[in-house]
């Protein structure tokens, strides 16, 4: 479905992106949305800074246009539809109280098809290649049935989304078209607090903007409060809504970030906005065009942070490092002797700061390859190789459909519990089931109270503990009602699924 740019006010769409609050976290352009499918395609050719001397900023006595200009027409805007059910209003009718005096007369007048809505959103986008490839943010894009950019130049085109990965919020588009301006990739890793950035994106629909701040810090971890994998640029260059996807260029005009989020208590810029790194975007990039899905690293460990104090009741001097609260059974880190307690001090024989530090290092590493890490254990250290498995990205899902399964879970969804599932839920390493990833609001299992998160321990008294022997649970069940034991929030109830008339 082509975006109706027609049929609504432009500057109206773009207020719908201006009200993006999550806790007081709010991304520069719409909330995360399931997945696209991924497509497999060549590799990428960009164009990367070469090492150069420091800018002298004697050079821009009349501003920083010759910074800016350059880099405008390689930041687009971007739009994107997506079709969503609207949540059917209750049926007063259908209540047994109604059915005493009228039976199901009204009721069955009264029931509707499901209706759907289109949500729009709006980001920003940036070109990497000159035939058209461009990368954005996962959130801008991901679920979306249409995608449009335009350029500066006020040409549109239809976007084919390439890949995403939820996990670091970057998205891949493809765009029809040749001899496109591009963004010279710059090292991220080179930045330092106090160094002069640009952002540039789109913010609230109103057009192309640029901003100017510093690099406020890097290496920005906010405890997985806006992805899983989180190293973030902090900086205090105007961030909003719809600047999502944008570029954060340094001094040189070099692409050094992708504008992601911003933290604010009431939706707007309070001078603290976050990018992600260049140099882990294009990690990213490469991975989702030349494999068709990021290849990552895995430990199966569930580590968390090593404050002053923690460290002081293990005997350290100091805190930092990866405390190890526990091990997944038939792990590459079981099979290598790491033990709950231990703290990683150094992977590859560079200090690791913390939790988030080793998790990022370990995803970039190819699974396979050896990690060395020295670890603390009972006052010693040693040093312990660790050959790496592949990080579980996509785990096995199961859906109750029409015609599908028992009556009673039709539109109730289930996945596998991974070590990171269970590392999100705080379950052991131990705890089995499948966890709930999808409810849908109309569905008899949500009137029964089951949520997103919940772990099926248990069907009719079954225990299961994967997708499969969920699945044989069920079978034969048809319209009966459906007993459940689920775990939640560290208890375990009982829940009856009554299928719907």
């Amino acid at each position: 479905m082509n975006y109706p740019r027609r049929s609504f006010p432009y500057w109206t769409l773009m207020v719908v992106a201006a009200a993006l609050v999550f806790g007081g976290l709010v991304r520069a352009g719409v909330l995360h949305l399931p997945g696209y499918r991924i497509h497999a395609a060549p590799a990428v050719t960009v164009q990367e800074a070469q090492a150069a001397p420091p800018v002298s900023l004697a050079g821009f006595k009349n501003g920083f246009a010759s910074v800016i200009d350059p880099a405008l027409p390689a930041v687009v805007n971007i739009s994107s539809t997506k079709v969503v059910k609207e949540q059917q209003q209750p049926n007063i009718f259908s209540d047994p109280f109604f059915r005493q005096f009228f039976g199901n007369q009204f009721g069955q007048q009264q029931q509707q098809q499901p209706q759907t809505e289109h949500e729009y959103s709006l980001g920003s986008g940036v070109i990497v290649n000159p035939d058209g490839y461009v990368l954005t943010n996962n959130h801008v894009v991901s679920g979306a049935s249409d995608v449009e950019v335009y350029t500066q130049n006020h040409k549109e085109f239809k976007a084919k989304v390439i890949g995403t990965d939820s996990r670091t919020d970057i998205a891949v588009l493809k765009i029809e078209a040749t001899g496109l301006p591009t963004l010279t990739l710059g090292d991220s890793s080179k930045l330092k607090v106090g160094d002069l950035v640009f952002a540039i994106g789109d913010p609230f629909g109103i057009g192309e903007t640029a901003t100017m701040g510093i690099v406020s810090a890097t290496g920005r971890a906010l405890g997985g409060a806006i992805e899983h994998y989180e190293d973030f640029i902090q900086t205090d260059a105007s961030i909003n809504p719809g600047n999502s996807g944008g570029a954060l260029i340094d001094i040189r005009g070099d692409i050094v970030g992708i504008n992601t989020a911003i933290l604010s208590g009431g939706g707007g810029n309070q001078g603290i906005g976050f990018a992600i790194p260049i140099d882990l975007a294009h990690h990213i990039m490469d991975q989702i065009v030349e494999h068709g899905k990021v290849i990552r690293g895995y430990l199966g460990i569930s580590i968390q942070q090593v404050n002053p104090d923690m460290a002081k009741a293990f005997g350290l001097s100091q805190g930092g490092g990866a405390l190890v609260g526990d091990v997944s059974p038939d792990s590459p880190a079981a099979k290598a002797g790491i033990q709950r307690g231990d703290i990683v001090l150094q992977l590859n024989g560079t200090p690791v700061t913390s939790p988030d530090d080793l998790s990022l290092r370990v995803s970039e590493m190819a699974p396979g390859s050896v990690a060395n890490l020295q670890v603390y254990r009972n006052g010693h250290t040693q040093e312990i190789n660790v050959t790496l498995g592949t990080f579980p990205e996509k785990a096995e899902t199961a859906e109750t459909t029409e015609g599908q399964g028992p009556a009673a879970l039709k539109g109730l969804q289930v996945q596998n519990l991974t070590p990171d599932i269970r590392q999100q839920l705080n379950l052991p390493a131990t705890a089995s089931g499948v966890v709930v990833n999808q409810v849908d609001p109309s569905s008899a299992a949500a009137q029964a109270g089951i949520q997103q998160g919940d772990v099926i321990q248990e069907v009719n008294r079954k225990p299961v503990h994967n997708v499969d022997e969920y699945q044989q649970a069920l079978a034969g069940a048809s319209n009966q009602p459906i007993l459940l034991l689920i775990e939640r929030g560290g208890a375990t109830l009982f829940v009856v699924v009554e299928p719907q008339q």
